[in-house]
């Protein structure tokens, strides 16, 4: 799957968890809200009809209802028309207010009735009905509505005779004493269980008397209200689903356009390095990417430049030597292929000096060949190391004895300056090969009557090695090329008095091995030194006794 598909989808994902989120919270804030819109509505609507009723009961007509309804409708904010079930309209808040009346909505209108509701005192309930018969009329109305009451509540009625000849009812019943309200989670007993069967005879005697009062009580109590609330096309209070898609839609695109915009910018110089590393892979190492800007896609194409640019100086460097070998092999071996093609078409008498010589430029080859050798080795981590602790000392006092003839037959003064032991733990004889390198190459460099120093010093905790000579001295600009294969800083030296250009690169490497390095100092005209830093010996102690700094 390929970056941008993924970045799109994560960044898809990102927006649709965000959204989806808003939209959750949304919601559940705007239902709360319309929940409590609904609340409030019905507050509304219980506040309206609870002031109808009471004016019905205050004032037992619907007479100077208008001002009730407009002040209703002010507080409310609702559209409040009132009419009788016979459709009488009462008010109308629009009317009230001076505008046209709006129809009404289609809601199912409010019933309010204004008759009073029958409160009867526990166990006065046949009493009360008794006592109604103000005339022989009303008396035996009495009678018919007390005996159905009871019939209907289940009590036993028995009629005596009264006053008028008018029948009277008395009954056994007893009201009952029914238990106290009880919280929801604490349960019935089986007692309460048996005081509530006679409760519900009493409920259905108390209904029957309301019914036969609300009968009685009609023609002079005002009739009932249909009270209609609001108006037809009124909004009712819901959310709006379409402004949250289309927000959340909103975002998605934005996501998106911002996906190929960063997946573009983040691409672009990923198919830069694309196809630079390929052209790097089939050989064109000048191919470069822009590198511009501070974040890490511009990092990245840097560091591929100076990968790119090792690899090119790497090329050109392997090219430099294998050319440089090529020069420094083909001369000697033209000429030792001429002399023994000279020898062997008797052009050349072989003589004895003439094959000591074929002998020593074959011994120069050999030579440029294991100094080939021992850098390769060096340079992959390969070569060979028999490390003890070694006195630098004796190291030094060693090699001045082997060099001081050579020394001595080109006229140079080999001098020893080293007051002091110091320790390492190194190679023995690999140091000895630094050192006859650097040796050699002060000796080719100084002229007679000149002077060769070898010198041992304390630098902290390292130890320095320093071969000083008065020779011609190496340019600055010619310094970071001192180590280079094959690389003389004179050029009119050839390989019998320059060396083969190859010894300083492999001291270089075998002390870097040992953990030091060779610094160089150098003034036209006056000298080089070149110096050996190397590390002391753990915890700065001699060496063993029987071992010997000068050999294996």
């Amino acid at each position: 799957m390929s970056f941008r598909i993924r970045a799109l989808g994560l960044l898809m994902l990102i927006a649709m968890t965000a959204t989806a989120a808003t939209a959750w919270l949304t919601l559940r804030q705007a239902n709360r809200q319309v929940r409590e819109t609904v609340t409030a509505g019905q507050q509304d609507t219980s506040r309206i009809a609870g002031a109808l009723r009471a004016y019905g009961l205050a004032h037992a007509t619907w007479d100077g209802l208008a001002p009730t309804v407009a002040a209703l409708a002010k507080d409310t904010g609702q559209r409040i028309r009132v009419a009788t079930e016979a459709e009488a309209l009462l008010a109308d808040s629009d009317t009230l207010a001076g505008r046209a009346p709006r129809p009404v909505s289609g809601r199912p209108p409010v019933l309010v009735d204004a008759r009073p509701t029958l409160r009867i005192a526990g166990g006065q309930v046949r009493r009360a009905a008794m006592k109604q018969a103000a005339s022989a009329v009303a008396a035996y109305r009495s009678y018919a509505a007390d005996a159905s009451c009871l019939t209907r509540a289940g009590a036993e009625a028995v009629a005596g005779t009264g006053a008028f000849g008018v029948p009277t009812v008395r009954t056994d019943h007893r009201p009952a004493r029914c238990p106290k309200p009880r919280d929801a989670y604490d349960p019935l007993t089986p007692g309460d269980l048996d005081a509530l069967r006679p409760c519900e005879l009493e409920k259905r005697f108390s209904d029957c008397l309301q019914r036969v009062f609300d009968e009685r009580v009609v023609s002079v109590a005002p009739p009932r209200l249909e009270v209609g609330l609001g108006f037809r096309d009124e909004s009712p209070p819901s959310l709006a689903i379409a402004p949250t898609a289309a927000v959340a839609a909103g975002v998605a695109l934005v996501v998106i356009l911002g996906g190929l915009l960063l997946s573009r910018a983040v691409l672009r110089p990923v198919r830069a390095l694309t196809l630079a590393a390929k052209g790097l892979g089939e050989g064109d190492l000048g191919r470069r990417v822009p590198a511009s800007g501070r974040d890490e896609i511009a990092q990245l194409g840097g560091a591929f430049n100076r990968m790119a640019a090792s690899l090119q100086a790497g090329e050109e460097h392997q090219r430099r030597l294998t050319s440089d070998i090529a020069h420094e092999l083909r001369t000697p071996l033209a000429n030792l292929r001429g002399y023994l093609e000279a020898l062997r078409d008797g052009v050349l008498e072989p003589t004895p000096e003439l094959l000591e010589s074929l002998h020593e430029e074959a011994l120069l080859q050999q030579r440029i060949v294991d100094d080939l050798r021992d850098l390769a080795l060096a340079e992959a981590g390969a070569l060979a190391y028999q490390r003890r602790d070694i006195d630098l000392r004796e190291l030094l006092e060693t090699s001045h004895r082997a060099h001081l003839p050579q020394a001595r037959g080109a006229g140079i003064t080999l001098a020893l300056d080293a007051p002091r032991p110091a320790y390492t733990r190194a190679d023995p004889d690999r140091l000895r090969q630094v050192v006859g390198n650097l040796v050699g190459n002060a000796l080719r460099a100084t002229a007679p009557g000149g002077t060769v120093t070898l010198a041992l010093l304390a630098d902290g905790d390292r130890a320095v090695m320093e071969v000083r000579d008065t020779g011609t001295g190496i340019a600055a600009e010619d310094l970071p090329r001192l180590f280079d294969r094959f690389w003389r800083a004179d050029a009119s030296r050839d390989r019998a008095t320059g060396g083969s250009g190859l010894g300083l690169s492999i001291a270089r490497q075998i002390v870097a091995d040992h953990g030091g390095a060779i610094e160089v100092r150098s003034t036209v005209g006056e000298g080089t030194t070149l110096a050996v830093v190397l590390p002391p010996a753990p915890g700065g102690r001699p060496p063993a006794a029987g071992e010997a700094s000068g050999g294996r």
